[in-house]
């Protein structure tokens, strides 16, 4: 079951792999919670993942309704086209939280990829959506150390816990020719490691006038310490983001600051060509952390918190307030080359899928 980006990403081996394995027959359920053509078929186009079934869910839901249609949604489908042995869900997204909830309530046991990851901050809903879904697993499969030892102390028990890696470095490494393929450096006129890489969407963020203010100002100041090695701010902008700014009237006060590259959303292989190249990312994302843990590019994530702790302690992350003299500063650093030390996380290797399958053909 998947039903935004980073879930899409992190299932694209699932069928290719499964060929290997003959006794699973294997159906991918898109829930719709993110569609669009810019954000959703373009995604499937080129990583050739193609859904077996979709939901036809109304858009601009709550929460609540949102959950609901999505769970109403698998429920017919698994009476009416496919009874499944197993639901496998992924991350932490809403459509994570009612597949499970419908395997529970329809004794489906469940395996929940990318298990075990914990901020510890209740503000982010994310969170209640990793603790109800791992409550609810019976297999749980982790990308990381920190993951285990968070389920072991929820009681999770020691053999139903899988350390695998992490499949969304399973797509980056199987798509890496294709991703150095393309051309959007020379669309947007860039030129490698002179441009700064900038994702925002989170509520807190964007959603308010204060919050967009800071980005204008952060945006402002980037382009007022930029020397000759960073030419340019690169901002693909959500819709979300680009839909608050101009609710508040705000959208020219980003479009007039002149190193700024304002683009719409980019596709994947697109966006990872901009990570790879960057000479650095801010973002407050969580699966940018990863991806640029994995190609070692300094990442600042503007979050209290982060639910992928093993991206600061081996990886190329660091948190920061929404700070900008903060921000000026560690971005000085990095032009002083004092972040080098990285290292990719053990089985971010891309066989993260091949082991999920191996465990399942073993356990089912």
């Amino acid at each position: 079951i998947v039903g935004t980006r980073p879930n899409f990403i992190k299932v694209t081996q699932f069928k290719r792999i499964a060929k290997n394995y003959p006794k699973f027959h294997i159906k991918i359920l898109h829930t719709s919670q993110h569609y669009s053509d810019e954000m959703s078929k373009i995604f499937f186009n080129e990583l050739d993942l193609h859904p077996d079934y979709s939901l036809d869910i109304p858009d601009h839901l709550s929460s609540v309704s949102q959950i609901a249609e999505i769970m109403k949604g698998i429920e017919h489908f698994i009476v009416n086209h496919f009874y499944p042995h197993l639901i496998i869900v992924v991350g932490d997204v809403n459509s994570t939280l009612a597949g499970a909830l419908v395997a529970n309530k329809m004794n489906i046991p469940l395996a929940h990829v990318e298990s075990g990851l914990r901020s510890f901050d209740t503000t982010m809903p994310e969170e209640y959506n990793r603790i109800l879904t791992d409550k609810m697993a019976q297999y749980f499969f982790v990308t990381e150390q920190d993951a285990i030892i968070n389920l072991k102390n929820e009681f999770v028990p020691e053999n139903k816990i899988f350390f695998v890696g992490n499949t969304m470095i399973d797509t980056l490494v199987a798509y890496q020719d294709r991703i150095e393929a393309s051309d959007i450096l020379d669309k947007l006129q860039l030129h490698p490691k002179q441009y700064i890489l900038l994702t925002f969407h989170r509520p807190n963020n964007v959603d308010t006038p204060n919050g967009l203010e800071r980005v204008v100002q952060l945006i402002r100041d980037i382009h007022r310490i930029a020397d000759h090695h960073i030419r340019h701010i690169v901002f693909p902008i959500h819709p979300r983001t680009k839909n608050n700014f101009l609710k508040f009237d705000m959208f020219n006060q980003i479009q007039s600051i002149p190193s700024l590259v304002l683009t719409e959303p980019q596709s994947y292989l697109n966006f990872q060509k901009l990570i790879r190249y960057a000479f650095c990312v801010i973002t407050d994302s969580g699966g940018v952390q990863e991806e640029t843990t994995f190609l070692k590019i300094p990442c600042i994530t503007l979050r209290p918190s982060t639910e992928r702790p093993i991206t600061l302690w081996e990886g190329s992350n660091v948190l920061l307030p929404f700070d900008i003299p903060t921000i000026s500063g560690y971005i000085r650093s990095i032009q002083n080359n004092n972040h080098q030390n990285y290292r990719i996380p053990e089985f971010w290797d891309g066989k993260s899928t091949e082991r999920i399958f191996r465990i399942l053909s073993d356990i089912i």
